[in-house]
């Protein structure tokens, strides 16, 4: 098996249990009540399913595929995007969103939001912490903060390109589990922006998946690409028209990166290359930009998704 661990996850009333990488990466997680398991990395489906009835007992399960909307008798091309009652919803009818509150608005989270939210949750208090770096002491939390720290960095970068016109949001908590680190917004396009924080490691990054120091195959690649095509078809939805949304992943801290992807779908930079999305134009006009943003900043519009 692989170095998966299993974690629980308490919040408004829910709770989970989240399968994880050891970088914390979720490929899998479940709900306690219903014991319904949701795969996010499907290359992990076994070992996911077999750690979390473990803990939940055989009755956990994968639901199986629910029947779509019945077809609609319309003459046309029948590709407009539905809603859960099958109504087309078409460019002239996004779905609505109530308007915005302070409790509701994300552009008020900071870099590493989720990670901030969770280790002030659960993670070791202040004199916990210092006591285990008195000691030397590791701790399963040290790559919680890892990440923290590399998301704050990326942050860092991103802020500096608002000058520029773009619009930014961090740990933007999605629906079916996990958060996107950060939302890039302009009229170069929309960008899901994953970081990885490996200090002083060597990456090899392929069209699916990648390795750190060698080690064995992460999905790094396969969750950016499944996180961008999750984010289109929500903003898509709400917007009422099409919008490009592309996945990039960065890499903090590494000393080198090696680029084997063939097909170029996701941007991979080290932290500092993040400038190069700066001059991008062209993608989407200022008028779609804001809707986009207003619609991205709504904590409701990601519940709902």
């Amino acid at each position: 098996m692989s170095d998966l661990t299993v974690s629980s996850w308490k919040r408004h009333g829910l709770e989970r249990l989240y399968v994880n990488l050891p970088d914390g990466t979720a490929v899998a997680w479940a709900d306690c009540k219903t014991k319904a398991i949701t795969i996010k990395v499907p290359q992990y489906q076994r070992e996911a399913v077999a750690l979390l009835r473990q803990h939940l007992g055989d009755s956990a399960a994968i639901p199986p595929p629910t029947a779509g909307p019945a077809p609609s008798r319309d003459t046309g091309s029948g590709n407009a995007p539905r809603t859960d009652r099958g109504v087309k919803r078409g460019p002239d009818r996004p779905l609505k969103l109530p308007q915005l509150t302070v409790a509701d608005d994300l552009a008020q989270n900071r870099p590493g939001a989720v990670l901030i939210e969770t280790i002030a949750a659960r993670g070791p208090s202040f004199v916990q912490r210092t006591w285990s770096k008195m000691l030397r002491r590791p701790s399963e939390w040290d790559s919680w903060y890892r990440g923290l720290e590399g998301e704050r960095r990326v942050g860092r970068e991103l802020q500096r390109l608002t000058a520029h016109g773009w619009r930014v949001l961090h740990g933007v908590r999605k629906s079916n589990g996990g958060d996107i680190d950060h939302l890039l917004i302009g009229v170069g396009g929309i960008f899901t922006i994953n970081t990885k924080h490996h200090p002083g490691a060597a990456i090899w990054v392929g069209d699916e998946m990648a390795k750190v120091n060698g080690g064995p195959p992460v999905p790094y690649t396969a969750s950016s690409k499944a996180e961008a095509a999750y984010v289109q078809g929500l903003l898509e939805r709400h917007c009422g028209f099409a919008v490009p949304v592309e996945p990039v992943l960065v890499f903090v801290g590494v000393t080198s990166i090696r680029r084997a992807i063939t097909q170029q779908t996701v941007r991979v930079y080290l932290e500092q290359e993040v400038s190069a999305l700066g001059p991008l134009v062209g993608r989407l006009t200022m008028e779609q930009v804001d809707r986009v943003y207003a619609v991205a900043r709504h904590r409701r519009a990601w519940l709902r998704s």
